[in-house]
């Protein structure tokens, strides 16, 4: 399986929502599941800010995103923001690229979506 289509999806939260923690990363879960089980596979996933923690050793999403790299979907993880959150040694999964990358990401994009 391969990205289906020319879309990038913004990952900017460590979950999706204004919400508890447990629920947002619960959300994040189902939404990347989904995305997996019904083969939408975008072309990337781009990771920035508070974000980039979904990819780190303990996030609770790290094996759908592990999936969904393994069928081809590109995970752009800012350096930037690893950096800035100590996390650099951390990142489990997703190449770690930078703003120019995920910039990179979404113009040649058709649709960009933010979670």
């Amino acid at each position: 399986m391969t990205a289906t289509t020319n879309t990038v999806i913004l990952v900017t939260r460590n979950g999706m929502g204004d919400a508890d923690p447990e629920l947002q990363h619960t959300l994040a879960a189902k939404y990347f599941q989904i995305l997996l089980d019904d083969g939408k596979l975008p072309a990337a996933i781009c990771f920035y800010a508070e974000g980039v923690r979904l990819t780190c050793n303990g996030s609770p999403v790290l094996d759908v995103l592990r999936a969904l790299e393994a069928a081809g979907v590109r995970l752009i993880v800012c350096t930037t923001c690893l950096n800035f959150y100590g996390l650099t040694d951390q990142r489990a999964v997703g190449l770690a690229g930078s703003m120019a990358d995920i910039v990179e990401a979404q113009w040649r994009a058709d649709k960009v979506i933010t979670i």
